[in-house]
């Protein structure tokens, strides 16, 4: 049963948050219990969905939120749905028994200093290593995503690479490990994967981006407090799928490696060292490279990259000569359609080892580095169906890595704990949205527990599942 929204007839509740001493916030807000926002529409569709213990905190979040104008708060779930725009709702409020509507009234927010929400207000008890997730609106199809501190104010945010949309979206971090609605750049055709560092040598985190249908890479240079100059653009091979941003050649500056999918090679750009890049060196690898990552597998001081081919049953290693000259070798593997691929000291040798994604077994590979840069140990663990990538972290506190992997077939992230010489538990698995296609292991909330971050491909969203 839909009604027009009415504000006369409800409540008015007035908020006043004093949470840091001299700091005030304060709104009057209406209540309307037992009724809820119902739209399909874009444009009125929560900014945030957030669990809460009660509806006392979803208030107190919405404050913080300098662009939340209502909630919705479900007593059932204790979901917290943060809306920025009410215009649009006239015509879709229904009955809900089990939900608390508030709004904000025109004109009544007051802040006079910065808010700071305890994590402890925003968490429930806990059954497990994680809470439930709480969900953020993307671009449509997020195929890649990394964290990182673009804005310089010493808290992780969220950007994203949305496949469909042409563009990267970046969620700032409000600091207790909620974030804002995404702040979109364009890009090329199709971004597939996304990296950050400093690039030209300022201080402040920039943007590189593999477009994969444009052939090119997009890279966005940081102008300060988190805003990004207009794309400068460079040519690389077929169908760029997958970057990272390392130091290749031992002069200091942040160098591009990139896979190009369908040129059965990866090209790296050297860095000229303001930002600019030179025209990119190939390196032959065989067919259908799909992900690469940069490490020392060799203990001679100089970083490595490692390759995985998609139908492919071995492992590119093109090991690091010295000033920009590359050795290939290949690592046999126990798969024959690798996705996915990172690298991880996960029996504490000190010796990186590599993880991988077998995406047709259902499996993920542990490859133990032997310490010259060969791997002749290789274990196989079962995971979900269709694994599509691997982070890797500490979530229990042991000081031995751990491995998440998100399930795209059946839509979660499963979690293998580490026994301590490289061995893994089973999976537990944590719920996430449609198709998960990138996971990172990382902490956003500042304390001191890794949270798993989640990009949806199949649900345009981010799963942000804070740790216990």
């Amino acid at each position: 049963m839909a009604a027009r929204l009415n504000i006369c007839f409800v409540h008015l509740f007035v908020l006043v948050a004093q949470l840091v001493a001299q700091n005030t916030h304060l709104m009057t807000m209406s209540i309307m219990s037992g009724w809820q926002f119902q739209c399909a529409n874009s444009t009125c569709l929560p900014f945030a969905t957030i669990r809460m213990l009660n509806i006392r905190n979803c208030q107190i979040a919405c404050l913080d939120q300098v662009q939340c104008q209502a909630i919705t708060f479900h007593q059932s779930s204790s979901n917290c749905e943060l809306f920025s725009n009410v215009l649009n709702q006239n015509r879709n409020i229904s009955i809900n028994a089990g939900t608390i509507t508030m709004i904000d009234m025109s004109g009544t927010r007051f802040s006079n200093g910065s808010i700071t929400v305890s994590t402890t207000a925003t968490t429930t008890a806990c059954s497990s290593l994680f809470l439930d997730p709480t969900t953020y609106s993307t671009g449509s199809t997020p195929f890649s995503m990394v964290v990182a501190d673009v804005n310089n104010d010493n808290h992780l945010d969220i950007i994203v690479a949305n496949s469909v949309s042409n563009n990267v979206g970046i969620l700032f971090n409000i600091g207790n490990g909620t974030f804002r609605s995404q702040t979109v750049y364009s890009v090329g055709t199709n971004p597939r994967s996304v990296a950050v560092a400093d690039v030209n040598n300022d201080n402040k985190s920039d943007i590189v981006v593999a477009n994969y249908n444009s052939n090119t890479t997009s890279v966005l240079l940081n102008a300060g407090n988190g805003t990004f100059l207009n794309q400068t653009i460079y040519s690389v091979g077929a169908n760029p799928v997958s970057i990272v941003i390392a130091d290749m050649n031992n002069d200091n500056k942040s160098d591009i490696i990139v896979a190009n999918y369908n040129s059965s090679n990866i090209g790296i750009l050297f860095n000229t060292g303001n930002g600019t890049f030179l025209n990119h060196s190939i390196f032959e690898v065989g067919s259908y490279p799909i992900s690469l990552v940069v490490a020392d597998v060799n203990n001679d001081n100089k970083p490595d990259i490692i390759v995985a081919k998609e139908y492919s049953n071995n492992i590119s290693i093109i090991l690091n000569m010295n000033n920009g000259v590359f050795l290939n070798k290949a690592i046999q593997v126990n798969s024959t359609h690798i996705i996915s691929i990172t690298v991880a000291d996960v029996n504490n040798d000190n010796k990186p080892d590599i993880i991988t994604v077998n995406c047709d077994a259902n499996s993920i590979g542990i490859l133990l580095n032997a310490g010259n840069g060969t791997f002749p140990n290789q274990i196989t663990r079962s995971v979900g169906a269709y694994p599509r990538a691997v982070a890797v972290g500490d979530v229990n506190s042991d000081n031995i890595p751990d491995i998440a992997v998100v399930n795209a077939a059946v839509s979660n992230v499963g979690i293998l704990l580490n026994t301590g010489n490289g061995t893994f538990l089973n999976q537990t698995t944590y719920s996430v949205g449609d198709t998960p296609a990138s996971v990172a292991l990382i902490d956003v909330n500042n304390d001191n527990k890794p949270d798993i971050i989640v990009a949806n491909a199949g649900s345009d969203e981010i799963n942000v599942i804070l740790h216990c």
